[in-house]
């Protein structure tokens, strides 16, 4: 039987709640926006220093300041990772080795010992990712015949043909449509050292059977290698005159490329094999724009892979106006007046697949029109429906523009994606090339989940859209009870998204799905009361709910339990104690672990305001049931 708090816990919690509403506040810009560091790898700081080498545009300052940072992201044992607490990853030792290198590290220092041993243990560079493999052949460090190919003649295939550009995840598509310009170019710039030290040689190239798809790729790879050896002239001239100008035209206003590193610094230097000068308009641009990502602290230097402003502003003021501050207070007002000074009125690449559909909606950055995404733009109408804004008639019509957008960009099996529409070529993630993450973009149950909360908020719950969605979406559930979480870690995020749009899409708290899901979360609930996931758990199962509490997942289990009807439950009581307890003094949350996900398995993020915002939504929809 359900047992209910003591006053006194309950009287801690409102004061927990009106300390991270203080704090929240006070972290607001004075354009009205909010803005946290979204941390990710040192291989960004890594990519960095070797990107400033390849286009000569070195800094002694920036270069050590940069290195000192990537030595403090070294662990004892030698090796760096892509988490908090995660496992040694090779590829992300290789590049910072690298660059450790070239800001003169020597290879006898205990560190740089301790890192090759690591690198060796690990197979060595022969067993690191393309990627890696790309950044050391720029630099001699890695024959360039030794990277797959990725002939710029992809830009001519048709957009209903396999492995066609717009098959490809948008940042995926970027990246890959700058690298088959630099493939083309096989750049060197050679360095005055050499990685012998990492190296581990390996047997013959085994190719997967031919039955298999993987099998077929690889040789059609070895096929198109021999091409890229002896183009044809004229078609190689037009497909690397067609890629510049599709590069071209997609950098943003503040000099990037989708407002994210992987695209921003191949496109740099597709351009500068193109024969850009460092002073063309577009890779001044470009160099300048970089300067806006890095996080100068002490001697150290940082650069962020991407900003979060919409995305950090419309959750909080979600947590602000769900934590009892007035819908009419000038904070929020402000924070609504950017975020609608914000809205993409351009057509940008998802209109390839959607040529009829009028623009509308949100992107995650300042700046990148081209890519308005399906989460934002959910996650800013109910963000925009809690704020008493002056001007109603401006606020409606944005919202319109946005509902017509989100329900236009519904793929054919009911789910959402977040980018594009039907994005779904898993052939794309078996090509020899793709070895570095996602590359498609398909419908997931958070994206999807968060489509239908915003569409039943707007009434819309009979939409023929919103049924079809779902649908799909209860179709999604694992075995288990909890779903998949694509852009946060992992099955918690899942859940804490799904069950309270499941709610409010009028299913009843005690229909199975919600149930079973209610029990998961019981069942995975941490001995102190919290919740948390690990990253591993998207390539080991083994680590599904499983991992240290955190202050964003414990937050987001509670939105799943209040929505399910389990405001008095122990599990919501226990969990409500944790974020108590876990309160620092000055009304946020300490999290070190990472709790989002920009590939799965590959590469996450750690949102430096998930620790605040996603306690004080959770806290204040608990304690608004209790004044009810």
């Amino acid at each position: 039987m359900a047992v209910r708090a003591e006053p006194a816990a309950h009287a801690d919690a409102q004061e927990a709640l009106e300390r991270a509403q203080e704090h929240l506040l006070g972290l607001q810009q004075e354009a009205g926006f909010w803005r946290a560091e979204l941390e990710t790898n040192p291989t960004m700081d890594a990519e960095d220093l070797l990107l400033r080498e390849f286009l000569g545009i070195r800094d002694e300052g920036k270069l050590e300041r940069a290195a000192k940072w990537i030595r403090s992201q070294q662990r004892p044992d030698g090796s760096w990772s892509n988490f908090y607490g995660g496992p040694s990853n090779l590829s992300t030792n290789v590049e910072c080795y690298a660059a450790l290198r070239l800001a003169g590290d020597p290879v006898d220092a205990p560190h740089m010992l301790a890192a090759a041993e690591r690198i060796r243990e690990e197979g060595g560079i022969e067993q690191a990712r393309v990627f890696t493999h790309i950044w050391l052949a720029l630099f001699g460090l890695w024959d360039w015949e030794d990277v797959p190919a990725l002939p710029p003649e992809l830009g001519f295939l048709p957009k209903w043909a396999p492995l066609n550009l717009y098959d490809f995840a948008c940042w995926a598509r970027q990246t890959i449509a700058a690298l088959t310009i630099v493939r083309s170019y096989r750049p060197v710039r050679p360095l005055p050292f050499d990685l012998d030290e990492l190296r581990v040689p390996a047997g013959p190239r085994q190719l997967r059977p031919l039955t298999t798809m993987k099998g077929l790729l690889e040789r059609l790879d070895l096929i198109a290698r021999r091409y890229e050896r002896r183009p044809v002239k004229w078609v190689r001239r037009l497909a690397l005159a067609r890629m510049e100008r599709w590069v071209l035209t997609r950098q943003e206003a503040d000099g990037s490329w989708g407002g994210i590193q992987p695209p921003w610094v191949y496109s740099l230097m597709a351009l500068a094999v193109r024969g850009y000068s460092l002073d063309h308009p577009a890779m001044r641009a470009g160099i300048d724009g970089i300067e806006g990502f890095i996080i100068e602290e002490g001697d150290t230097r940082r650069l962020e892979a991407c900003q979060s402003p919409v995305w950090d502003t419309a959750l909080a003021i979600i947590a602000l106006a769900d934590s009892g501050l007035d819908r009419s207070d000038p904070a929020l007002v402000r924070a609504a007046d950017w975020i609608l000074r914000e809205e993409v009125r351009v057509r940008g690449d998802w209109a390839v697949r959607r040529p009829s559909l009028a623009p509308g909606g949100w992107a995650f950055e300042f700046e990148n029109d081209n890519y308005p995404d399906v989460d934002d733009t959910t996650e800013v109408v109910m963000a925009l429906r809690r704020v008493q804004h002056p001007e109603r008639s401006r606020v409606e019509a944005a919202i319109e523009r946005a509902l017509d957008w989100t329900i236009g960009m519904q793929s054919k099996g009911g789910g959402w994606g977040a980018f594009d529409v039907d994005n779904v070529r898993e052939l794309c993630r078996q090509i020899p090339f793709c070895d570095f993450g996602e590359v498609i973009d398909d419908p997931s149950a958070d994206v999807t989940a968060h489509a239908l909360e915003m569409l039943a908020g707007e009434g819309l719950m009979r939409h023929p859209a919103a049924q079809r969605g779902l649908e799909w979406l209860l179709g999604e559930q694992e075995a288990d009870g909890s779903w998949f979480g694509r852009w946060g870690v992992n099955h918690v995020y899942g859940v804490g998204a799904t069950v309270p749009a499941l709610v409010e899409m009028g299913i009843e708290g005690s229909h199975p799905s919600i149930r079973r899901a209610v029990a998961w979360l019981e069942q995975v609930q941490n001995e102190d009361g919290g919740w948390g996931e690990d990253c591993r758990s998207y390539i080991d199962r083994a680590w599904i709910g499983r991992g240290e509490s955190t202050p964003s997942q414990t937050a987001w289990a509670l939105l799943a339990l209040h929505a399910a009807g389990e405001r008095d439950s122990v599990a919501v009581e226990r969990g409500l104690a944790y974020l108590v307890a876990t309160q620092t003094e000055d009304g946020t949350w300490e999290e070190p672990f990472y709790t989002g996900t920009g590939f799965p398995g590959d590469f996450y993020i750690n949102y430096h305001l998930y620790r605040l915002v996603f306690p004080l939504t959770a806290l204040g929809r608990l304690l608004r049931d209790e004044e009810d």
